[in-house]
C-alpha cells in the first residue's frame, strides 16, 4: 500500500457539487481504499492504495459520480511530489498558492502565461506545479483555478501553503507507520 493525497477539483459548500467528508470517507472506504482521512471542507484526502495515481483518479472520480451524482476530477499525487512542489515554491509561505494537475501541458502555452503581467500578483510555472504569488486580496486576482485551467488547457485544483502542508504532513503520518 502507498499513501497518496488526492485533491478534488470543483467541491463547492453546497449545491450540486457539495459532498459531505464523512460521507466522503465512508464511500472511498467502501471502494477498498485504506486509512481514508479528509482535512477541512475542500475536498483534501489522504488515503492508501494499491493502486496507480491513474487509477486512484479515475477510481475516486467515478465513486463520488456513482454515490454523490457530482463529477469532480481528482488530482492525485504523493507525498514525496508535494514535498517537492513546497520545496520548490520560488514565493515563500505566505499568500502561495500552488495549482497542480496531472494532465501534461502545453510549455509554450506556459511560458506566454508566464510572460503576461499580473499586475502584484506573480506567476511561476514549473513541471511540478504552477505557483501563484498574490499579495493582497485572492479573491480579486485574475490567476484563478479557472483562467490558469483555460490558458493552460488542463484539469487542475489550487491549494494555499496552509493546506499543502497540513495534507504533507498526514501523508507522512501514514508512511510512518507502513514502512
Amino acid at each position: 500500500m502507498n499513501t497518496y493525497i488526492v485533491l478534488l477539483r470543483g467541491i463547492m459548500p453546497s449545491g450540486k457539487n457539495s459532498i459531505k467528508m464523512a460521507f466522503l470517507r465512508e464511500i472511498l472506504e467502501q471502494a477498498d481504499f485504506a486509512n481514508v482521512r479528509t482535512y477541512i471542507q475542500s475536498g483534501n484526502v489522504v488515503l492508501q492504495s494499491s493502486l496507480s495515481p491513474t487509477e486512484i483518479a479515475q477510481k475516486v472520480r467515478a465513486v463520488i459520480l456513482e454515490k454523490n451524482g457530482s463529477d469532480l476530477p481528482a488530482i492525485v499525487k504523493t507525498p514525496a511530489k508535494i514535498r517537492a512542489v513546497l520545496a520548490e515554491n520560488p514565493f515563500g509561505e505566505e499568500r502561495s498558492f500552488f495549482t497542480l494537475t496531472n494532465d501534461n501541458f502545453d510549455k509554450i502555452l506556459a511560458q506566454e502565461l508566464e510572460q503576461q503581467d499580473f499586475g502584484e500578483d506573480l506567476l511561476k510555472i514549473t513541471e511540478k506545479a504552477i505557483y501563484s504569488y498574490i499579495p493582497t486580496n485572492a479573491a480579486r486576482t485574475k490567476l484563478t483555478n479557472s483562467f490558469i485551467e483555460k490558458k493552460l488547457n488542463i484539469t487542475a485544483t489550487t491549494r494555499n501553503f496552509r493546506t499543502l502542508t497540513k495534507l504533507l504532513a498526514m501523508g507522512l503520518e501514514w508512511e510512518k507507520y507502513n514502512l
